[in-house]
Formats: structure tokens, sequence, C-alpha cells
């Protein structure tokens, strides 16, 4: 009984090397070419990753290299730096931040330029709108002395709301229109909602208690 399961076992053995034997003469070709698809699209997939790694490490040491010039007060200059970012690192992170420190710089040589290119920003739709609530704020800081009050607050209350990341700030800066229009209800209600918050930002809380002296203090009267 031995020898007869051995012998099966031996000719089970040599019809499988067989069949192996005659599906490689017919399929070879297709054999070794979907190996090779396989090597080559790997090492393509490894060679695109490492290209992307180098081209974001460039990108990187020229975006640090305009933030340098920036504080350094190279205005001139770091608008010239983060222009460049844009143009050789288009679609990459970098890209994006350049476009709000471009508009931030622009904002230190004139208030309304920046804002307008923060506006740019906050109703472009690659931007994700996290960044894009980011922008409105910023355009709204840098049109603070210059905008209708109204107009203003359209903007800005949204970014007020509770589940919103950029509450912190928009308050802040509703509460300033508030003082700024003599209207201290307004401003008052606001530098409320920041004393309230748990999660406001301690040096936030420090500029609050200058604000809200401001606020019981009353409007400015204006004498001749």
């Amino acid at each position: 009984m031995a020898q007869n399961d051995e012998f099966i076992r031996e000719v089970d053995e040599e019809y499988r090397r067989d069949r192996i034997a005659q599906i490689w003469q017919r399929y070879n070709g297709i054999i070794i070419g979907v190996v090779v698809l396989i090597v080559v699209g790997v090492g393509g997939w490894r060679y695109w990753q490492h290209r992307q790694q180098n081209l974001a490490q460039e990108a990187a040491v020229r975006y640090e290299e305009a933030l340098r010039l920036s504080s350094d007060d190279k205005g001139q200059e770091a608008q010239a730096a983060f222009e460049n970012v844009l143009k050789e690192d288009a679609g990459t992170g970098y890209a994006m931040l350049a476009r709000f420190r471009l508009a931030a710089e622009l904002g230190q040589q004139n208030a309304e330029n920046g804002a307008t290119a923060f506006d740019a920003l906050a109703s472009d739709a690659s931007v994700p709108p996290l960044w894009q609530d980011l922008a409105r704020l910023r355009a709204a800081w840098l049109r603070l002395d210059t905008a209708e009050p109204a107009a203003l607050r359209q903007t800005v209350e949204p970014l007020a709301a509770p589940a919103n990341a950029w509450r912190h700030s928009a308050r802040e800066l509703l509460g300033l229109s508030g003082l700024k229009a003599g209207d201290m209800d307004y401003a008052g209600r606001w530098f409320d909602q920041i004393a309230a918050d748990r999660e406001t930002p301690a040096a936030l809380r420090q500029r609050l208690a200058v604000y809200t002296a401001l606020v019981a203090g009353g409007p400015v009267q204006v004498t001749q």
C-alpha cells in the first residue's frame, strides 16, 4: 500500500511538472511581460516618491528664504521671493502658504492691496474652506480702519461662531469694530464671549483687560 501511495505521488508530481512546463511554454512571454511591468511600476513609483520628496525640500528652502527676507524687513525682496515660490512650486502646500504671505507683504505696503489679495484667496475654490475663512478674516483686519462697520460685521460675524477655528480673532476684531464706532454695547457683547470661552488664548485674555476697561469708560467725547 505504501509503495502504491509513493507511486501515485510521483505520478502526480510528474503530471504537475508537465503542466507547469506546458503553461510556461505557452505563456512565458505574457508572464515575463507581467513581471517586467511590476518591476517597472514599483521602480517608477519609488522614483516618483523620491522626486516629490526632493521637490518638497527645494520648495521648503525657497519658502524659508522668503520668510527670512520678510523678517529682515526686506519687503520688496521678500515679495519677489514669495512670487518665485508661487512660480516654481505651483500645486504644492508651499505655494498656498506663499500666497498668504505675499498678501500679508502687500498689506504692509498698502492695506487695501493686501485685503484684495486675501479676497482672491477667500474666493478661490481650490483653497480649503478653513483657509478661505482665514483669508476673509485677514482681509477684514486690513480694512478695520476703512470699511463700513456693517459691511465688516457681515463678513466677520459668521467666523465668530463657537465651532469656527478662527473665532477668537474674529471676536476680537468685532469688538474692536464696536469700539471704533463708539458702539460699546456691541463691543461689550463680543468681549463677553471672549471672556466666557475657556479656549481663549492667554495673550488675548491679557488684551481683554484693556478692551473691557475701554468699554467701561464709554465713548470718547471730542471737545473743541
